[in-house]
């Protein structure tokens, strides 16, 4: 572990934000606290105005834990915003509270942050809790996205997860790095003004990541730091609510970021897929899927104001468009057509 010099007092802020999530507070605390004893680092957990006894669970049992109590459910977007708004450090790491740790899972990526400048955040290799020898869903071994904004990762492309047998053991530049467990810069994170609130959840960090590649900056995945992720724990996979998310703030992070030659045209297009998408529900008989689509359509062209002005914002900075870390083909049609189901089957 190395020890730098900085103008903060604390080196790594873990900053879990927390809602109505007692249940994994108790089962997985106990491994952030037993692996992040340092003192250059300090627990968090940042409460989304939870109407269970979470915060009194972590009074009780967790005195060392700094507590940050928020008056209402902001989102994660909103949350972290909220929460990080109070805290310095010279490292957040950001940190789902269904995530179990490992040992040294902290330092292994702060000591090559502080080795690499360049290097604004950074993400762990993340498996599942539940099948351990295999990848998450939620970043697996990095994440990026193609043409059209899919995010996919190395380990998993669309449903496929792979098995984790060292074949993403290496260190690696990629597009985004999940928000399951996030390192970042705090100085990176205010000056991008940190999650834009208006995702509230879902794609927040691929937001955020894309705007922090735009300045030149580089997004890592280090496979020395391990997690475990369970996943789906504030909205299950199969939830309308989620689906909308996803889609709507997939358009908000395409109009935001993409160049202006040819952003209207990959919108037209997602938007199209969309559309066939949300037949395919309702030809299953899937009506709120359905209509989670169409409302995040809806959504994003009362939106189209707000992100116009987010947008021109942006492009104050020097913003070069080009990322080797965007798959310049349909990930759709590569599984699907070519059965590319891994990432190395990728061209």
């Amino acid at each position: 572990m190395k020890v730098s010099e900085n103008k903060y007092n604390l080196k790594v802020a873990v900053v879990i934000l927390n809602w109505n999530g007692k249940k994994y507070l108790e089962k997985f605390l106990p491994s952030v606290t037993k692996y992040s004893k340092s003192e250059q680092v300090k627990v968090f957990v940042a409460d989304n105005g939870s109407s269970d006894d979470s915060v009194q669970f972590i009074q009780e049992n967790y005195p060392e834990i700094e507590r940050v109590l928020l008056d209402k459910n902001y989102g994660f977007a909103g949350g972290y915003n909220k929460a990080l708004a109070q805290i310095e450090a010279e490292y957040y790491v950001i940190l789902n509270s269904d995530v179990e740790v490992t040992e040294n899972w902290v330092f292994s990526i702060i000591d090559k942050m502080d080795a690499d400048r360049s290097v604004a955040a950074a993400m762990p290799k993340i498996k599942s809790y539940h099948d351990k020898e295999c990848f998450e869903y939620a970043g697996a071994a990095g994440g990026f996205i193609d043409k059209y904004g899919y995010p996919f990762c190395r380990g998993r492309i669309l449903d496929t997860i792979e098995k984790d047998e060292g074949q993403y053991d290496n260190e690696s530049e990629i597009f985004w790095a999940s928000g399951a467990c996030l390192f970042i810069r705090s100085s990176v994170y205010h000056q991008q003004k940190g999650f834009d609130d208006d995702f509230f959840a879902h794609m927040e960090e691929i937001d955020l990541c894309w705007r922090i590649k735009n300045t030149g900056q580089k997004i890592m995945y280090y496979p020395d730091s391990e997690v475990f992720h369970v996943g789906g724990g504030a909205l299950p996979n199969n939830s309308p609510r989620k689906l909308y998310l996803n889609y709507r703030n997939n358009l908000f992070l395409l109009y935001k970021n993409l160049p202006s030659k040819n952003r209207f045209v990959i919108v037209f297009i997602r938007m199209v897929l969309d559309g066939a998408s949300a037949m395919v529900y309702l030809s299953r008989f899937s009506g709120s899927f359905f209509f989670a689509v169409l409302k995040a359509h809806f959504s994003f062209y009362a939106s189209i104001k707000k992100l116009k002005a987010k947008r021109k914002q942006q492009m104050n900075i020097n913003n070069k468009y080009f990322h080797n870390e965007i798959y310049e083909q349909s990930i759709l049609y590569s599984y699907f057509v070519k059965k590319a189901r891994t990432y190395k089957k990728l061209k």
